[in-house]
């Protein structure tokens, strides 16, 4: 009985895994219109199929190209899905390619990005400037660097003179980020046991936080966290980020820039503290299963499952998966009792915006492809 109700789960929520095979094929000019999710920047078609495939509900695409002439839209990737799996419709448009995820192709969870693009800017994100060589020093750099995920170069034919030859080093979020958590009876959410995987550093970290005790102002984002030591978590993946505020009631981290100075002042339900980058952070937050804690959202399928043990075991064990929310008995409509809902941000890197630019190159880092170094 428990297979047969796996399944008609699965299938209700996932019909396109019973309807389609792993489709890598692109369709030039072919456009899937409407079934939008949301558009993000890709500087090509590969990224674009590599973004739909890493979000938890798109299951095909249309990229915009450079070679578009009808508006300014160069280099949008639309994220496209339908209950049925399939496009509504398929029409004939220059300009665009469009394809389906690979969620069926058993993709790589941390693909190569090898791709340099000439003429092409990755604008924003910035964190670093450097003056290199050339664009291939410059890409090194961004490899090396392990809160680099993208950089532009500046070639030396750029417009003004004197930023010929820069460097930039750019950052997107390569963690997990858990968009929404929330009170909530009756259910229980925690991580993949993945999601704090890192370099390999030998040292542990000497944490200091600051309990009962906020420092205001110089917000650089606000991101959900469960507790000071995930806030820890995220504050040490960004780069600019050179404090912290955690918010226990409202489960907010509040990520901080400021080099020149922190004030501290005593607040109560706040706890504040400074990331450690260069040794390894507790992961014992990310064991924890948090009862009455629902990361809404960012579903990719769900199973019955008889407890939150298992739940996290599958979690743990799928590649696509980064984050839980299990279902109990104590749950108010039991017709969701005993769900555990498999979870997942993208983390590739994605630039913020895309656009078309002289003399200069941009490109990602190569600290995923094996030739890299």
């Amino acid at each position: 009985m428990v297979i047969h109700l796996v399944l008609l789960g699965l299938l209700s929520l996932c019909s396109l895994s019973f309807s389609q095979t792993c489709q890598p094929e692109f369709l030039e000019n072919v456009d899937f219109p409407g079934s939008d999710i949301t558009f993000l920047y890709s500087p090509d078609v590969e990224h674009c199929q590599l973004l739909c495939t890493q979000h938890p509900s798109c299951l095909f695409f249309t990229f915009i190209r450079a070679d578009w002439t009808k508006d300014e839209r160069h280099f949008y990737c639309y994220l496209k899905s339908t209950t049925s799996g399939k496009p509504n419709s398929q029409t004939p448009l220059q300009g665009v390619t469009s394809g389906f995820s690979l969620k069926l192709c058993n993709p790589d969870s941390e693909p190569c990005l090898s791709q340099v693009y000439q003429n092409v800017d990755f604008f924003g994100s910035d964190y670093k400037s450097l003056f290199t060589t050339d664009y291939e020093e410059c890409q090194r750099a961004c490899t090396q660097d392990p809160a680099c995920q993208f950089f532009t170069f500046l070639n030396g034919d750029f417009t003004p003179q004197i930023y010929r030859y820069k460097c930039h080093l750019k950052f997107s979020w390569n963690v997990p980020r858990t968009p929404i958590v929330e009170r909530k009876a009756g259910v229980i959410s925690g991580f993949s046991l993945k999601t704090t995987k890192t370099q390999h550093l030998h040292a542990d970290c000497q944490n200091k936080f600051f309990p009962v005790t906020d420092i205001e102002g110089s917000d650089l984002q606000m991101l959900k966290a469960v507790s000071p030591e995930h806030c820890q978590f995220l504050c040490s993946a960004h780069p600019q980020c050179t404090y912290f505020s955690f918010l226990s009631n409202e489960f907010n981290c509040y990520l901080k820039n400021n080099p020149n100075e922190m004030v501290a002042k005593p607040k109560e339900g706040i706890t504040s503290g400074m990331p450690a980058r260069f040794c390894q952070l507790d992961d014992n937050w990310a064991k924890v299963a948090y009862e009455e804690l629902d990361f809404r959202g960012s579903d990719i399928k769900f199973e019955l499952m008889e407890n939150a043990q298992t739940c996290q075991k599958t979690c743990t064990e799928d590649p696509n998966c980064q984050f839980y929310t299990y279902v109990n008995e104590n749950f108010s409509d039991r017709n969701y009792w005993r769900r555990c809902y498999l979870k997942r941000v993208i983390t590739m890197a994605s630039p913020a915006k895309v656009n078309q630019l002289a003399n200069v190159v941009s490109g990602f880092s190569k600290r995923n492809c094996v030739t890299a170094l």
